[in-house]
């Protein structure tokens, strides 16, 4: 048997809470010694101990949980459990760090107020290409990374599949007018040199002629991917100033090579275009 302190460690919990534990019922000891009042316990209670701590990492108060041992929850109702909360974790993990990414620029954004800006529109013409894309509306911002993931693997999945050569980098269309963060209509594309036959495409992909635009208004964004931001603040000022209109979705031209190859996101090269009217 083991005194209350050493099946701490073996739990890796506080003497506390086991106190706690057993005046509720949800882990006896195994023997109270009836001079000492020390509790001593078995390594066999220790997978109660652990679905205990489980179930409490999952939310459930200790009155749930009570219950469910009760019940008598088996070890693969367990797992499945314990891997929904993973997922959540994990995905709540990624929705942070993307909310941080943005809070961060936004920093640096006000940190460069009343300077002027880095960025050098240029106006340039843009002939026509043929591209294979893929278009979808995204629910919210916050789903953009996994969609963009697996768009551009099922872009570049298919180009090999039918033998296609690539013909410029790869680029991202947004076809909303004004900037939203939910119901986001992106269109992701590779230009390529041929089209192919309209029988090997499956009903999801669209092989079109990206029309040529005959003035467009560009700035280059070197540095952190979350900051491409500024890049598009830039070319929005400089539409006002000049008294332009937009003319089509502006394009994000990924010169830094692909977005699903492993890169340092800290320092990439991105082109930014929108074509006028």
């Amino acid at each position: 048997m083991f005194k209350i302190g050493e099946f701490s460690q073996l739990g890796q919990v506080t003497i506390r809470t086991l106190r706690h534990y057993d005046d509720l019922g949800l882990l006896k000891p195994a023997h109270v010694d009836r001079d000492s009042d020390y509790r001593y316990y078995t390594v066999d209670q220790l997978p109660r101990l652990n679905r205990i701590l489980a179930l409490k990492d999952l939310g459930f108060a200790l009155d749930q949980i009570a219950l469910m041992l009760h019940h008598d929850l088996s070890s693969e109702e367990l797992r499945g459990m314990l891997q929904l909360r993973q997922a959540e974790i994990e995905q709540q993990l990624q929705e942070d760090q993307v909310r941080l990414a943005r809070v961060a620029s936004r920093l640096r954004q006000i940190e460069h107020e009343g300077e002027v800006s880095r960025y050098e529109v240029v106006i340039k013409h843009l002939a026509p290409q043929t591209i294979i894309s893929l278009r979808t509306i995204v629910p919210e911002l916050r789903d953009i990374t996994p969609y963009r993931c697996s768009m551009y693997d099922d872009l570049y999945l298919t180009i090999e599949h039918l033998r296609l050569k690539v013909a410029g980098p790869e680029l991202a269309l947004y076809h909303n007018p004004e900037y939203i963060e939910q119901d986001i209509d992106m269109e992701l594309a590779v230009p390529i040199e041929r089209a192919p036959r309209a029988e090997a495409l499956g009903e999801r992909f669209s092989v079109r002629t990206l029309p040529a635009a005959p003035q467009v208004a560009s700035v280059i964004h070197q540095g952190d991917l979350w900051d491409i931001g500024q890049a598009m603040v830039a070319l929005v000022v400089w539409l006002g100033a000049n008294e332009r209109a937009a003319n089509g979705p502006y394009r994000e031209v990924h010169l830094y090579g692909r977005e699903n190859d492993p890169h340092d996101l800290s320092n990439v090269v991105v082109e930014m275009q929108i074509p006028l009217g």
